[in-house]
């Protein structure tokens, strides 16, 4: 939890919060930013066949130490900032990879190494963490830039993130499994795992653990990939345009900032309300509730030029975004088991990271063009509404040892 709300609150949300007075300084088009937003994503994302056979080869925690260990040095250097490129590489290149390798997937294994049973809170609660992280650190950073200027933020920011995610939660607080400290998952006793075992699960849980190859053959992954595409595409275009979005229609930074930061602050109840809920109703069924939930947030943000409306698509985008967060890597361990989680995620997150950043990319270039977010929106509207379709027919694949329809 504490790598997480590092991971999100230093360097996700704050982006969206730093880039605007960066900008106005340099007069740098609002392409030029979402681009080098949509590297970060893209360099968080396209390693992740790397990420996941480092993680089940050397441990999510050393991935944690060393990956997060990389973003606060990237961090640290966009002090030097003056040329666009030197976005695309402290932010794009050393950030994206850093925090690629050692914030979501290594510490929703960890969750998923813990729990099988309270999998969906274990992994609520987790996630949660980033929604507070989100929470605070945007206000307390566009106060910050107003008292030191952009450049000092960024140096706050690498420490934090130096402290927090590599020294006090890498080094100190992360075990990898339950079984390097001689327990078992869900903090079960050794003799009640038969009872455990006989007792049906009320949502589905694989019998098995899949291999990647069997889990990458079945037509429910590709619908999970789907809707968590869905996912981030709606997720980074909100992040990097709404303040500047909200600053266009007519309202203060301040304003937009705190708005940014409602959203994820309200994520926390959507992930932990998923996480609590889902162990009693299909993950999938929830999804796509979320979704549809998003296609409304949305709509209204569209229309939306009066202060009551646009807290109202803050809370709901939130709390729909932050369902989702939980919903795929639940549905993953519950579906494929915990031997081979990291790397069947980490085969996902190139398609799922590369819509959030053509997502960033379009958006920006979009506004560019035409001078308006609206076009950008209503592909968002569409693409959530395609990813709910997705996420309701994700249905619990057969284990291997059945017959299954598989893709390929």
């Amino acid at each position: 939890m504490l790598v997480y709300f590092a991971g999100t609150g230093n360097i996700f949300y704050v982006w969206g919060v730093l880039w605007p007075p960066m900008a106005v300084e340099f007069g740098w088009s609002r392409a030029t930013f979402g681009g080098a937003f949509s590297l970060f994503m893209l360099l968080f994302g396209a390693p992740g066949p790397l990420i996941g056979a480092s993680i089940v080869r050397f441990g999510p925690r050393a991935n944690i130490i060393v990956g997060n260990a990389i973003a606060a040095l990237g961090l640290a250097a966009l002090f030097f900032t003056s040329e666009p490129w030197h976005l695309y590489l402290f932010y794009g290149v050393f950030v994206g990879v850093g925090n690629g390798f050692g914030m979501f997937a290594a510490t929703t294994t960890i969750a998923n190494n813990w729990f099988i049973r309270r999998r969906s809170l274990a992994m609520g609660l987790t996630v949660a963490a980033g929604g507070l992280g989100g929470l605070a650190f945007p206000p307390l950073i566009a106060l910050l830039t107003s008292i030191t200027g952009w450049r000092d933020v960024w140096v706050v920011l690498a420490f934090t993130h130096l402290v927090l995610a590599v020294i006090v939660g890498g080094l100190f607080l992360i075990r990898n499994k339950p079984e390097d400290l001689g327990q078992l998952p869900d903090g079960v006793a050794a003799e009640a795992v038969e009872n455990l075992e006989a007792a049906p699960p009320r949502v589905y849980q694989t019998p098995v653990d899949w291999e990647t190859g069997q889990a990458m053959r079945r037509l429910a992954t590709w619908l999970l990939v789907i809707f968590g595409a869905a996912n981030m595409f709606a997720l980074n275009i909100m992040n990097v345009h709404q303040v500047v979005h909200l600053e266009d229609i007519g309202f203060s930074p301040l304003v937009a900032a705190t708005a940014l930061g409602l959203l994820p602050g309200m994520s926390i109840v959507g992930r932990l309300g998923f996480g609590a809920v889902a162990q009693r109703i299909e993950p999938r069924y929830l999804a796509a509730l979320c979704l549809a939930l998003q296609v409304v947030a949305v709509t209204i943000l569209l229309n939306a030029r009066v202060l009551p409306l646009i807290y109202l698509y803050a809370i709901i985008f939130g709390i729909s975004y932050g369902g989702l967060i939980v919903a795929a890597p639940t549905l993953l361990g519950a579906y494929y088991g915990r031997a081979r989680y990291a790397q069947i995620l980490g085969w996902m997150l190139p398609i799922t990271t590369a819509a959030g950043a053509i997502g960033g990319l379009l958006a920006g270039a979009i506004h560019d063009a035409t001078n308006t977010y609206m076009l950008a929106f209503i592909i968002v509207i569409a693409f959530s509404a395609v990813g709910m379709v997705c996420a309701f027919l994700a249905r619990p694949p057969k284990p291997p040892s059945q017959p299954a329809e598989r893709l390929f």
